[in-house]
C-alpha cells in the first residue's frame, strides 16, 4: 500500500508549476455523482496549494460550490498522484485574461500514488493545442500570471 502524504514532495511541485495534462474530479453539483474533467491550467501555489482555472460558465465551478471535496490526478515520476482537498472560487473572474476564466483553489488534504502494484508509466500523455500556438502560449502565460495573483 502507497503512503499517504499531506503535501506535494520536493520532486512532485515542480511538476505542477506549469502547463500540464490532469484529471480533475469533483461531485456533480446536481446528482451527486463523480465528475471527472481534463485541464492543463493548473499550478501549485506551493505543496499544500493547488490552484486550477476554468471557464466561469464551466459545471466544474456549480460543483465545487456544492459539494468542496475535489481531486486532481496527475502523471509524472513514472507514476500515477492523486491530490485529494477541499476547493473554493478565490476568482469569479481572472484579471488580465481575454477570456471569462474563473480561478479555483485546492487546499491539500492528501497525496497519494494511486498507480497499481509492479507497474510504472513510461510514457506521460501528451497533448497538442488544435489553435494558433502563438496564441495559444501567449493565453497560457496570462492565464498563469493572473492565477498567480488571484
Amino acid at each position: 500500500m502507497a503512503e499517504t502524504l499531506t503535501a506535494l514532495t520536493d520532486q512532485q511541485l515542480p511538476m505542477l508549476q506549469k502547463e500540464k495534462f490532469v484529471l480533475l474530479s469533483t461531485i456533480d453539483a446536481e446528482t451527486g455523482a463523480p465528475s471527472v474533467n481534463a485541464i492543463s491550467w493548473v499550478y501549485a501555489m506551493g505543496p499544500d496549494r493547488l490552484r486550477f482555472a476554468v471557464d466561469q460558465r464551466s459545471r466544474i465551478i456549480q460543483n465545487v460550490q456544492a459539494h468542496a471535496q475535489a481531486a486532481i490526478t496527475f502523471f509524472g515520476g513514472g507514476s500515477v498522484h492523486t491530490v485529494n482537498g477541499t476547493a473554493k472560487l478565490v476568482a469569479e473572474q481572472l484579471d488580465g485574461v481575454p477570456i471569462k476564466l474563473a480561478c479555483v483553489e485546492v487546499e491539500v488534504a492528501s497525496v497519494r500514488d494511486v498507480m497499481f502494484y509492479g507497474s510504472r508509466i513510461s510514457v506521460e500523455p501528451q497533448y497538442e493545442k488544435t489553435y494558433d500556438k502563438r496564441a495559444a502560449e501567449k493565453l497560457d502565460g496570462q492565464v498563469f500570471h493572473a492565477m498567480n495573483k488571484a
